[in-house]
């Protein structure tokens, strides 16, 4: 879309950026926080800030979209623009808000109307989209002879592995058991108990892309800045060099860089997302405990240690499977770049639409079976 200029050039991803930017003042922000705790009102006030936030960032991104075409022009001789000017600026930025704006509106009815995440589901599209074609490609290679057959099945081996590597983390769950006081029933004095699972991998996938995007901001204001910047006999030229040399995907420097990144979003989204002080004084509240374990600070100080214990899992399990694609693709020269957050978004996407299918599909039974009975009982009557 980016290639084509089209109306929908930007995508989601300036209200996927919008909503974990509120998500983070929500967890920073008493204000926030305060709202997010009035329920139903308090959510569709944080989405309307959301909307105002994609329509800013959309705003920004567009005119420097506008402004490097022109540079592109000026640098290239190539006329990308055949009438510069603020007039353009102000027309393309107004085209992009429209399109990204009505991606999110499809997005929020998909959600609201359908079956899974709108806005995932559209990410998930695009990303599937082009897989006919790299595979088209790969294959292509493989008959004319510019793959090995040995590296065209270790590519494919690779793919499934990392496939069924992603399934099993996303799965995988920490229970830590929760007991009640015990109450009177039928069968005398009984205790409940119940689980209180803890995601190996609870950040999902905010770390790449947060890491993702910092290491490319650098570059994206060289490349807007033009190529007359690039210059080595000028401090401001080395540094742009410097830059555009140890960035490039596949470096070393970026690899170190982009691990480091994932690893640091991972513990910091994750002591966003859930909090130990609060989850602990809910289950002191409702009167829930941890067998072995006193309610109140003990609790909260046992939470934050297996938490911390299995997002040191779950980071390291994020650094391989987004480093993996790149290390093959850079270092044994192979043809076919399926990145580690593509991969990581289109299988959490598939997975979350399936569960959310079957238990649609159970209601729908458990509906059906309770006319039948209505049914049953009516006759008789």
């Amino acid at each position: 879309s980016l290639k084509r200029m089209s109306l929908i050039a930007l995508g989601v991803m300036p209200y996927i950026t919008a909503s974990i930017v509120i998500q983070l003042a929500t967890s920073l922000s008493p204000h926030l926080a305060a709202i997010k705790k009035e329920g139903e009102s308090g959510r569709k006030k944080l989405n309307q800030y959301t909307r105002y936030g994609t329509v800013a960032l959309t705003a920004v991104q567009g005119y420097f979209i506008a402004a490097g075409l022109e540079a592109l022009g000026r640098n290239s001789g190539v006329q990308a623009v055949v009438d510069p000017g603020m007039t353009f600026r102000i027309a393309a930025v107004i085209s992009l808000v429209g399109g990204t704006m009505f991606l999110m509106w499809i997005g929020e009815q998909i959600t609201s109307r359908g079956i899974g995440n709108g806005v995932s589901l559209i990410i998930m599209a695009g990303i599937v989209a082009n897989l006919p074609t790299t595979l088209y490609n790969l294959l292509e290679g493989g008959r004319s002879g510019s793959v090995d057959a040995a590296r065209l099945i270790g590519i494919v081996a690779a793919v499934a592995f990392l496939i069924l590597f992603i399934c099993f983390m996303e799965r995988a769950q920490r229970r830590i058991l929760i007991q009640y006081p015990k109450r009177q029933t039928q069968r005398g004095m009984q205790a409940d108990r119940s689980h209180l699972p803890l995601k190996i991998n609870t950040a999902g996938v905010i770390p790449p892309i947060f890491a993702s995007s910092l290491l490319l901001m650098p570059l994206t204001i060289t490349q807007f800045a033009g190529k007359q910047t690039a210059n080595p006999d000028t401090w401001w030229g080395s540094i742009v060099i410097t830059l555009n040399q140890y960035l490039q995907h596949g470096s070393i420097v970026y690899m170190l860089l982009y691990g480091l990144g994932i690893v640091f979003f991972s513990f910091f989204y994750t002591a966003v997302v859930f909090n130990p002080e609060e989850t602990a004084d809910n289950l002191k509240r409702y009167g829930g405990f941890v067998p072995g374990i006193r309610p109140g600070k003990n609790t909260e100080t046992y939470f934050d240690y297996v938490l911390t214990r299995i997002t040191v899992i779950g980071a390291g399990y994020l650094a391989i499977i987004c480093l993996l694609p790149e290390y093959l693709v850079s270092a044994l020269a192979i043809p076919f770049y399926l990145g580690g957050t593509s991969l990581l978004i289109v299988v959490n996407v598939t997975m979350d639409t399936v569960t959310q299918i079957q238990s649609h599909l159970l209601a729908h039974q458990y509906g059906d079976l309770i006319k039948k009975a209505k049914l049953k009982g009516a006759r008789l009557r």
